[in-house]
This record gives C-alpha cells, sequence and structure tokens, in this order.
C-alpha cells in the first residue's frame, strides 16, 4: 500500500476503553523500539497504559479496519504545574507516513485543552521528536527548567542511561529536554524556523552527547 494511501486510512483520535485491548501491544513496540535504537525509556505496564486510556489522557491512531497504528499518552507532574506527552510510538510498519506528527499534534492540543496553564514538556533522543516539537512551539531547554518532581524522575529507573543521569546529577543526559510555556513562548513558525536553522547542530549535538557521555561512563565503571 502506498504510505500516502496509509495515512488516509488512519484515524487519530483519543483513546477510550475501547481500546484497551491495544495495551500490551504498545508496550510491547515501546521497548523493542527503543532496543533497536540502542537507546533507553523508562519503562510502562500495560496496565499504566490502559489506565491513561481509561482517564481519557491518550491518542492513539488505528487504520479503519482495526489495526493498531500509533500511540501518545499525558502525564501530570508538580500538581499540574507541568505536563508531559510521552510514550510516543508508531508501529513499524506505519512510519514514515507523518503520522507521529499526528499523534503529537493531537496529544498536544489534548494537553493544551486539559491543562491550559501547564508547562508542557519532553525528553527525547530523537532527531525526528525534536523536530516535531518545534513545529508544535516548543523550545530546547536545560533539565533546571523542567518539573522537580521526584516521581518524574523515578521513572527514569527503568532506563538503561539512568546511572548516567544521576552521575550528572540530573542536570543532563542523552535526552534532550524541550519545553513549551504558555505564558512565556515563541510561535510555532519562529521555533520551527529555528530548528530548521540549527538542525545540523542539533544532530552534532547528540552524536557528540552519546560518544563523550558513554566514554566518561565507562571510565568510572573501571
Amino acid at each position: 500500500m502506498e504510505k500516502n494511501n496509509q495515512s488516509d486510512n488512519i484515524l487519530v483520535r483519543i483513546a477510550t476503553s475501547n481500546d484497551v485491548h491495544y495495551a500490551d501491544t504498545i508496550v510491547n513496540e515501546m521497548e523493542s523500539s527503543a532496543k533497536a535504537r540502542g537507546t533507553g525509556i523508562a519503562k510502562r505496564s500495560p496496565e499504566y497504559v490502559a489506565t491513561k486510556m481509561l482517564e481519557g489522557k491518550a491518542v492513539i491512531a488505528v487504520t479503519k479496519t482495526g489495526t493498531w497504528v500509533g500511540f501518545c499518552y499525558i502525564e501530570e507532574w508538580g500538581h499540574g504545574e507541568f505536563v508531559a506527552n510521552s510514550g510516543l510510538i508508531v508501529s513499524p510498519e506505519f512510519r514514515k507516513t507523518g503520522i507521529a506528527k499526528r499523534i503529537k499534534g493531537e496529544t498536544f492540543a489534548l494537553s493544551r485543552k486539559k491543562y491550559p496553564a501547564a508547562k508542557i514538556f519532553g525528553l527525547t533522543t530523537g532527531l525526528a521528536v525534536m523536530k516535531i516539537n518545534s513545529d508544535l512551539g516548543y523550545e530546547p531547554v536545560t533539565y533546571s527548567e523542567l518539573t522537580n518532581d521526584e516521581e518524574f524522575w523515578a521513572g527514569c529507573k527503568s532506563c538503561v542511561n539512568y546511572d548516567i543521569l544521576m552521575s550528572k546529577d540530573r542536570k543532563n543526559c542523552m535526552c534532550t529536554a524541550m519545553l513549551f510555556d504558555p505564558k512565556d513562548h515563541y510561535e510555532p513558525e519562529e521555533t520551527k524556523a529555528y530548528f530548521r536553522k540549527k538542525s545540523n547542530v542539533f544532530e552534532r549535538l547528540f552524536r557528540l552527547k552519546k560518544y563523550k557521555f558513554l566514554k566518561n561512563f565507562r571510565k568510572k565503571m573501571h
């Protein structure tokens, strides 16, 4: 099937209780995708993913015939001061169709509706996700501008890079932090243009960070 036709055949919507049966598939794909990329993620259980669906805090993409395509969910931190759009995942069969951008856009809109005053943030090791975030108005920030909610950082314990995070006193890690502040932000066209201008710099930064952090961390282990 042509990728354009695939995209036309896909529904992106708020997940409901009728989607709970996809939870195992979603969690398994999150884990296998992270392993394939050689990066870490904070692991989530099928029960956790299902809860997000039941709370109306998740966005799912499915084909018109019911095949699972992609997923993302909302997490609230610091008593609603911060919100994260987490766990963005697309089935390998449907990647590079623009679906990830549609899912993230829908999740962002849902976050703004449910938490209009909250700062929306994300951590990513991928340039593609960074581009999507930039298109929505997110800006690269330091870790100090993120939530200090201990429960959020505890979620990183299951990530393979957690020891690196702690060795940096939670000030830096393999991920790049991005933030949308509803009270103080650039317009999406501005952040989009900035990313386009600096994309090569960000790509080199990802590579350098991976090389430098892993090299220094391995030295400490020996």
